[in-house]
């Protein structure tokens, strides 16, 4: 019976193991979901061929369907300066005035999730844990920051942006005044 008991503790511990290794496809998702962002018969854009996971696994989202004016920016729980510039990202959702799009990147899902729940980001957020849109903007650092306006046009900013300078850009690129 001993014998039994010391040889069923590793394999408790292997599939306690299993399990928590497993769990990370289930985690709860503080973000919105992504079922108000793909617009049928939306004029085309410049964006990547590419379709990304909703965040909150209840759909995929192709990038070319989106309609501008829009503001798609990649981060990452890891990334220092996307730990500051999110909660811009989720301020400026907040007004309302254009569409916000988080693309967590290069990211574990539990570490997302945590982060975001923390800072109270819950704009709609794809998934992209393979960094393919980031690959695909030839951008190799985060945070990256796509501006997606009403004709398709999109244009890449590389920087972090702070409450001030995202302001200044929603306005030039897209003609819309907001206070963050």
């Amino acid at each position: 019976m001993r014998l039994r008991r010391l040889l069923a503790a590793p394999l408790i511990v292997l599939l306690l193991a299993a399990v928590a290794a497993c769990g990370d496809d289930e985690v709860a998702s503080p973000f919105a979901d992504c079922s108000s962002l793909s617009s049928a018969g939306a004029a085309p854009n410049d964006l990547p061929d590419l379709s990304l996971p909703c965040f909150t696994g209840d759909t995929s989202v192709s990038l070319r369907a989106l309609k501008g004016p829009a503001v798609i920016n990649m981060w990452a729980s890891w990334c220092g300066p996307c730990r500051a510039e999110l909660p811009v990202m989720q301020k400026l959702s907040d007004t309302g005035t254009v569409t916000v799009i988080g693309v967590d990147t290069g990211d574990s899902r539990t570490d997302g999730a945590d982060f975001a729940s923390a800072k109270g980001v819950t704009m709609p957020t794809l998934f992209d844990a393979d960094q393919k849109l980031v690959h695909k903007l030839e951008r190799i650092n985060l945070p990256v920051t796509v501006f997606l306006d009403a004709d398709g046009k999109s244009t890449t900013h590389i920087l972090p942006l702070d409450a001030a300078t995202l302001a200044q850009q929603v306005d030039k690129l897209f003609g819309v005044k907001v206070a963050l």
